[in-house]
């Protein structure tokens, strides 16, 4: 049998994995757990799996007419029983806060965007003085399922993690950039046919599939793709020095000293925007709000 003290040790770390397994004793079925949770069955499956996992005992006995609680289950079941009292009554308590945009809001993107996302940031502060914003950059995806972050801005395909919703926000016109240096020194290509005489900067990834990518790995001999980064600031700095022709964003290019258009931005090019949210905070007001903040200040070719 567990010990409800160990339970209780771990129940506010996997709260998330015990309130589902709370729901899936209650109702008997997988499907009517996600229901009540409003989650994706795979998510519940997920967090029963992970929670038995951890604790290292079944929870459930699995049959055909669905999920009946063992005596491991029932123990945990007690202890979720009560926690959940807890939460109701502190619900209670604090009724009508929830219509406050306040406290701490964690919003995540390529720092490539970072120029154009921290002014609308800082405008959505300033309408709601009582959030706290903490932005997160970086390559690597961060995990919305784990809380990572409230609101990720995402570029590329269509985001398709489970349990995601995800909305298209714009597209960010890309264009061929160069160096004046570089173009002093080499010229400009007039088409595909030029381009095994000329350098470019490319994707250390070479399986990324960030649109313009995709279209150097069509036309561009790889022999010439001299120069490889791993984030767009190396990009741009690479440019910058001269190493070769890359693919900036058009907007963000034009502050940038001494570098010029190769060339103009094409469809086939433009990096998609989307607006991602888990669903088990897609609701909340804080998250609708800076949504909609968002969607209400950007425009097509920037932020």
């Amino acid at each position: 049998m567990i010990k409800v003290a160990a339970v209780k040790m771990k129940s506010m770390e996997n709260w998330d994995e015990i309130r589902t397994a709370f729901q899936v004793a209650r109702k008997g079925t997988v499907s009517g757990a996600a229901e009540v949770l409003g989650v994706h069955h795979a998510t519940v499956i997920r967090h029963i799996d992970a929670l038995e996992g951890r604790l290292g005992v079944k929870l459930f006995q699995r049959h055909a007419r669905g999920y009946t609680p063992t005596e491991a289950g029932l123990d945990l079941l007690q202890v979720a029983q009560a926690t959940d009292d807890q939460f109701g009554q502190l619900a209670g308590r604090i009724k009508g806060r929830g219509a406050d945009v306040s406290g701490e809001l964690v919003v995540t993107s390529l720092a490539s965007l970072a120029t154009q996302i921290v002014p609308v940031l800082i405008a959505f502060q300033a309408e709601h003085p009582d959030v706290l914003v903490r932005y997160l950059t970086g390559e690597r995806l961060f995990r919305l399922e784990y809380g990572e972050a409230h609101v990720a801005i995402r570029a590329g395909v269509v985001p398709d993690q489970p349990d995601n919703v995800v909305q298209p926000l714009l597209k960010l016109p890309i264009a061929a950039y160069a160096s004046r240096g570089y173009v002093k020194k080499h010229g400009i290509p007039k088409g595909p046919e030029d381009y095994a005489h000329h350098r470019f900067v490319g994707d250390d990834n070479r399986n990324s599939r960030a649109p313009h990518n995709t279209w150097m790995r069509e036309h561009v001999p790889d022999s010439a793709i001299t120069f490889r980064c791993t984030d767009t600031n190396a990009v741009i700095a690479a440019v910058k020095a001269g190493a070769g022709i890359g693919f900036l964003m058009d907007m963000g290019a034009a502050q940038i000293p001494d570098i010029v258009e190769v060339h103009a931005p094409r469809p086939e090019w433009a990096a998609p925007l989307w607006l991602v949210t888990h669903v088990d905070l897609h609701r909340t007001t804080k998250v609708q709000a800076l949504l909609r903040f968002i969607k209400e200040n950007v425009r097509e070719g920037g932020l």
